[in-house]
């Protein structure tokens, strides 16, 4: 369908060069404004017409204009892969052989790489895949804050800091919309949990709405220029976030200026009057008039279809607002699906593989290392005890709609095999079972991980391997199950499921070289740390996952990840469990406020396990000199900030300077201290560098609630330099005049 419609816009762009008087369909010109292309095509349309394209047509397209050559608009999941298609009215997988994908690691591994180089890379070869597959509209990136670490779907998202994931998610969008392709940024606003995602409201003050989970949004609009929004499932204020007057009309379209489309979640709209008037644009997925089961077409029976259409004609509302969406609806599809310019795309490529595993390797955080115990010395001829089901289990099938279906995936297991090659020998061993099944929406990951043996039997056996071995490397964690780290459930609890515990301290008790490499999307509780020497944080990899973790593991590349949220001691030390309210339905009580990860534990003076930036490297790196262009500042006003970065250790790597500011003299609660700039910065080993930040004066604003502005008060900040949120380095002192 899609191919023919493309091909009569095609044409009829061939026939309006050709004739005489080509200012008649402006809309068809492609080197016309786009507002005037716009405005053009709007005053051809028919009320019908209107109406037509501003809800679905299937499960994942809505249709265009026909009569006039324009065509329709082609959705796709992601923000991880491009999901594989599925039938017209049905979930189901639609038979394609050529809908395989590169799956490039989890948005929270992206975010640990703290480079926004990465994140364009990530953008560019993901909308090159996107583009190469026709899909107009790319279902992603995610920034929803990660406020607790029972979030299932916290692994799509960029970690708990607001500056953080704005800093990440804006070259991620505008890579995407090189390739002609629009980005979704999802799912606004305050989707923060998955149990009773539908019925949840979160009650919360002005301040943290626009402190805390809004200034990622506002990023991926205004400097990312993202071309779409996807409205959340949740409630706000009384009303659904997919058609929420505050969120949508009053912060997105009116403060923020956004121009583009907002598109409901699938499911999230509920009701024709609201969506008119609250700044909803264009519904896929209701669940109405037979089409709950997604078994028939009833499209036309959308809330924003026939009965918008009704009302219409009975006179109890205008057009006015039909108008808007079928313009932002028009803009979207001139800058998608009727873009000339746009280049042909490529899937399944080597250097969209390459990128995935080097994406991978640069997210990959080493959170401990004593006694050097990585990287694994291949010089010996080791052999090397590979244990856990997270070492085989494909974790590119499930998890909700992020599930892809992959050309490949280069399991751990596999990875350190290739890696290792004839210089030791790598064993396996179960150790525990977790989920045996890898099966979403049609999709089957080619294993079978049934398992009759008992758990002391699997324990017994990877206990007499690790004895035998010189290193052991157990790969556990959370999976893409129920209740693990997967959409539409949250987790039970902060601990390790499977009886990992009990695995990993019967490994702590047989070996002095036991690496613990945690594969999530969500920290864990650790009550053996202090036996473990060493622990990774190994994420959701995607396609080269296998490939990215070996490299790291035997020293081919030294890991520069540093923690995009922080790793509490216990569930009750994370804020929103502590004075919050979270998991259940109706309202949500964000008590917490401001202080959301590192902010609490610092307010509260609560030790985490593992701090917020916070990543080790195979060198060392020392800080000195550090300066600022100026004392003190004025309103509007910006100073830089420096500091020499050597690397004092032997092999080349990676440091991410970190800058946080802290208000000394603020009349409102303020944090200790926000993160407020970073740059990555690779050093040869013995090399030194001056990295600069610039802090502009919004940096040490609040927002101030009752006069809904942004405001700094005069006095005394401290500027602090530091490896991670507990590792300081410098300080520096500045005054605001």
């Amino acid at each position: 369908m899609k191919t023919k419609l493309t091909l009569v816009a095609l044409l009829a762009t061939f026939a309006v060069a050709c004739s005489p008087r080509p200012e008649v369909a402006t809309y068809l010109n492609p080197n016309a404004p786009l507002e005037e292309r716009v405005e053009d095509a709007l005053a051809r349309m028919t009320v019908e017409e209107k109406i037509a394209i501003i809800h679905a047509q299937s499960k994942f397209s809505s249709p265009g204009v026909k009569r006039l050559g324009i065509p329709e608009l082609w959705c796709t999941d992601g923000p991880h892969g491009i999901r594989p298609d599925v039938l017209w009215d049905e979930w189901e997988q639609a038979g394609c052989t050529n809908d395989s994908c590169v799956a490039y690691p989890a948005l929270t591994a992206l975010a640990a790489s703290w480079n926004r180089e990465a994140s364009a890379l990530y953008g560019k070869s993901i909308g090159e895949e996107a583009r190469y597959r026709e899909k107009d509209v790319l279902l992603g990136p995610g920034v929803n804050i990660y406020r607790s670490p029972l979030n299932g779907r916290n692994f799509e998202y960029m970690g708990e800091d607001p500056y953080l994931a704005a800093q990440m998610v804006v070259p991620y969008v505008q890579e995407v919309q090189k390739n002609g392709v629009a980005t979704c940024v999802k799912h606004y606003a305050l989707n923060n949990q998955e149990a009773h995602r539908h019925t949840t409201e979160p009650v919360l003050d002005d301040r943290t709405l626009y402190e805390i989970y809004l200034p990622a949004f506002k990023a991926a609009v205004q400097e990312g220029g993202s071309w779409s929004i996807m409205g959340a499932y949740n409630y706000f204020e009384g009303e659904h976030a997919c058609h929420n007057d505050r969120l949508l009309n009053k912060i997105l379209k009116e403060e923020w200026g956004f121009d583009g489309v907002v598109i409901s979640d699938w499911g999230g709209t509920h009701d024709t009057e609201e969506a008119i008037r609250n700044g909803l644009d264009l519904e896929f997925g209701s669940w109405t008039d037979g089409l709950a089961n997604g078994s028939s077409n009833a499209y036309d029976n959308y809330y924003l279809a026939q009965p918008y259409l009704n009302l219409i004609r009975e006179g109890k509302v205008g057009t006015e607002e039909l108008d808007d969406k079928a313009r932002r609806v028009l803009r979207l599809i001139f800058r998608t699906s009727m873009n000339t310019d746009k280049p042909f795309g490529s899937l399944v490529s080597e250097a969209h593989i390459e990128a995935a595993r080097k994406i991978g390797e640069e997210g990959i955080v080493l959170l401990k290392n004593d006694n050097k115990t990585l990287p694994i010395d291949l010089s010996t001829k080791p052999r090397i005890a590979v244990i856990g089901e997270n070492a085989i289990k494909m974790m590119t099938v499930g998890g909700g709609s992020s599930s892809l279906k992959v050309a490949k995936e280069v399991s751990p297991l596999d990875g350190l095999r290739k890696a290792v090659g004839d210089q030791g020998e790598v064993i396996y061993a179960r150790g525990y079972v977790g989920d045996v099944t890898g099966e979403y929406n049609g999709v089957v990951a080619a294993q079978d991980l049934t398992e009759n043996r008992s758990e002391k039997e699997l324990i017994a056996e990877a206990v007499a391997l690790a004895k035998e071995c010189d290193w052991v490397v157990m790969f556990g964690g959370l999976n893409k199950a129920s209740h693990q780290d997967c959409e539409d459930s949250d987790r039970y609890g902060l601990e390790l499921p499977y009886a990992q515990d009990r695995l990993i301290e019967a490994l702590a008790a047989v070996t002095d070289r036991l690496v613990y490499v945690n594969i999530s999307g969500n920290a864990v509780a650790m009550p053996w740390v202090e036996r473990v020497p060493a622990i990774v944080q190994g994420w959701f990899l995607g396609s080269e996952a296998g490939n990215s973790l070996a490299n790291v593991l035997l020293g081919n590349a030294n890991p520069s990840g540093k923690l995009p949220f922080t790793f509490p001691v216990r569930l009750e030390d994370n804020g929103a469990h502590a004075v919050g309210e979270y998991g259940g339905s109706g309202k949500v009580h964000y008590n917490e406020g401001i202080l959301v990860g590192y902010r609490w534990h610092e307010a509260k003076e609560i030790a985490p396990l593992f701090a917020f930036g916070h990543g080790l490297s195979y060198t060392t790196f020392e800080y000195s000199d550090a300066r600022i262009s100026s004392k003190s500042m004025k309103e509007g006003g910006k100073v830089t900030v420096e500091v020499t970065v050597t690397n004092s250790g032997d092999r080349d790597g990676a440091e991410i300077v970190q800058l946080y500011v802290g208000d000394d003299e603020s009349s409102v609660v303020r944090p200790v201290k926000e993160l407020k700039g970073f740059e990555k910065v690779w050093l040869k080993s013995g090399e030194s560098k001056r990295v600069r930040m610039e802090l502009p004066y919004e940096s040490l604003c609040f927002f101030d609630a009752d006069q809904h502005a942004w405001r700094a008060e005069k006095g005394m900040f401290t500027l602090s330099i530091g490896a991670s949120s507990d590792d300081i380095r410098a300080t520096l002192p500045l005054r605001l005049k």
